[in-house]
């Protein structure tokens, strides 16, 4: 079999961003001393009057970022998840969120998959944290292809935006010349009529995976890649779960409050069918290599496979 290839969802990212930059001088991208890390550092390069170190303030960042959206600049803050979503909350919160200012929140390193640098970095809490403030768009891309995609819709969008990005390489799978992004929209990756996964960012790849495992069971999946948490493409889950009855989230996040939550909240008052979370449990994560916790973690093919079997 021929090798797959593996891009992080952030160097998709920082290529769009030096991409678009060139089409758009009204693009001001900010990071807080983290520029390799976000891949900010190819703007950087490119268009180095138009990139701002805020030095590690994240809240400064975001109220920097906010000023700058006012004036009618466009935007996009980095960082790692944990200092955007975690330590800049009420500012963007209150500075962005609430005057709804056109600010792009463009964070790294979110979930266990940042490996090595353990618990207290690896953010698993940032969908719950985005999807409560009224009017934020949340975004979590499944390769760097729709990372790349989905920078050019956001920088379309008047306003705020909170896109997660990983640091792990993982697999391209919309790698095709009918690839399509649209904010808001869920795509089906594989038809199926026995059940619905539905899934978003880094475990779209092995959802599919568990799908095929399924398959040679004689189980048939359905395949949502929910690349756009908020606002959630309701549509096409409430009619995922009419038409196969069961249905399984899975993402690189706690199981409260991220998409396994807003599923359930949509069919709970739309088409109520027994759905079962598949993520982070009530658990902090750990230092390890990145495979390694997602196995663990039961986030990798085998393991969204085994407990689809376990709750079928």
């Amino acid at each position: 079999m021929p090798e797959v290839k593996k891009i992080a969802t952030r160097d998709g990212y920082g290529e769009a961003l030096v991409k678009l930059g060139a089409e758009h001088e009204d693009i001001v991208v900010l990071d807080a001393d983290l520029a390799e890390a976000t891949k900010t550092n190819l703007f950087k390069k490119a268009f180095p009057e138009r990139h701002i170190d805020c030095g590690i303030a994240e809240a400064n960042m975001i109220g920097i970022a906010a000023g700058l959206a006012a004036t009618g600049k466009v935007p996009f803050a980095s960082t790692f998840a944990m200092f955007a979503a975690g330590r800049a909350f009420e500012q963007i919160r209150n500075s962005v969120g609430y005057p709804c200012l056109n600010v792009k929140i463009c964070a790294s390193h979110g979930g266990i998959s940042v490996g090595e640098d353990g618990a207290t970095h690896q953010c698993n809490e940032d969908f719950a944290l985005m999807r409560a403030i009224p009017g934020m768009v949340v975004l979590n891309p499944s390769d760097a292809v729709e990372a790349a995609a989905a920078v050019q819709a956001i920088y379309d969008y008047n306003g705020p935006v909170y896109m997660r990005l990983g640091r792990l390489a993982v697999p391209v799978i919309n790698d095709r010349a009918d690839y399509h992004f649209e904010l808001g929209k869920g795509v089906i990756l594989r038809d199926g009529r026995d059940l619905t996964i539905v899934a978003t960012g880094l475990c779209v790849d092995p959802a599919l995976k568990a799908a095929d495992k399924l398959a040679a069971d004689g189980i048939h999946a359905r395949v949502i890649n929910i690349h756009t948490i908020k606002p959630l493409d309701e549509d096409l889950i409430v009619a995922a779960a009419k038409e196969t009855g069961r249905v399984f989230t899975v993402e690189e996040h706690s199981v409260i409050g991220g998409l396994g939550s807003a599923v359930c909240e949509a069919l709970s008052e739309k088409a109520p069918a027994k759905v079962t979370r598949i993520g982070v449990k009530d658990v902090f994560g750990e230092s390890g290599p990145a495979a390694q916790l997602l196995a663990k973690y039961g986030l990798d093919g085998d393991g969204v496979y085994r407990q689809i079997k376990e709750n079928l």
